[in-house]
């Protein structure tokens, strides 16, 4: 991605969910301080981070095969702002991107990184996680979850690595980023309900995770985890849940 296809300016205050900014409640972050271990004793707001049943991420394992509602993806070329919040680089949706989960609609508000990947899979994590946050119209989330792993380039991830903003800024562009490309070719989803990684770690999250990961080159991966740090929630107990997979791909 050329460096000078887009104009780089401050953030403005407010955030989309799920790695929004806190303002007017206690800083928290990832470090030994303010990191996941304290973040439920750092306000009131958040403490469903220490002591709610229903957290994410959890460790993927032995998932029961199922008939689950279809997804189906209504992803469209989009031109893009992407934004350093403190926490995560999220790339804003300016146009029209949903899912469709059982015939309910979902629209992507923006999506964002995690290094390492935040769910692990029988105890194996990937190097990155992109977590695609949508709503419907009566708040409920839906977040859908990729694996990144280190492998061949890949036309999106690639370029967003070239030019990624520093905390507290951002950059907008004429050009187009193509969502649908950061979904595996085909692969099942696990399915399982969950929180937000991130305070307040609110519960009645929809979670749709991809089990097929998706590549990223060598050097790109290295841009995200040289910007990003070390930005993910430990594993949280499934606590009786129901962890399902659909059966064949939806793809």
């Amino acid at each position: 991605m050329p460096r000078d296809f887009c104009s780089r300016f401050v953030a403005m205050n407010g955030s989309a969910v799920e790695a929004g900014s806190d303002s007017g409640l206690p800083h928290w972050g990832y470090g030994s301080h303010d990191g996941p271990p304290v973040w439920g004793e750092l306000s009131s707001e958040y403490a469903l981070c220490a002591v709610g049943s229903r957290q994410s991420p959890i460790d993927i394992v032995g998932a029961t095969q199922a008939d689950v509602p279809h997804v189906a993806f209504h992803y469209q070329p989009m031109k893009f702002e992407v934004r350093h919040n403190g926490h995560t680089v999220e790339v804003a949706s300016t146009s029209e991107n949903w899912i469709e989960v059982g015939g309910a609609r979902y629209d992507l508000t923006q999506f964002h990184f995690h290094t390492p990947g935040e769910h692990t899979v029988e105890g194996r994590s990937f190097g990155m996680e992109v977590h695609l946050v949508h709503r419907n119209e009566e708040g409920t989330l839906a977040v859908v979850g990729i694996f990144v792993r280190r492998g061949g380039a890949h036309p999106v991830l690639d370029d967003l690595a070239e030019q990624l903003p520093e905390p507290g800024e951002s950059l907008a562009t004429e050009k187009k980023i193509a969502v649908s490309e950061l979904l595996p070719e085909a692969s099942r989803i696990f399915r399982y309900e969950g929180s937000l990684t991130t305070p307040p770690c609110s519960e009645g999250v929809q979670w749709l995770v991809f089990e097929t990961p998706i590549e990223v080159s060598a050097a790109a991966l290295a841009a995200f985890e040289a910007i990003l740090g070390n930005n993910s929630r430990p594993v949280q107990p499934l606590n009786g849940r129901q962890l399902l997979i659909d059966k064949d791909s939806p793809l």
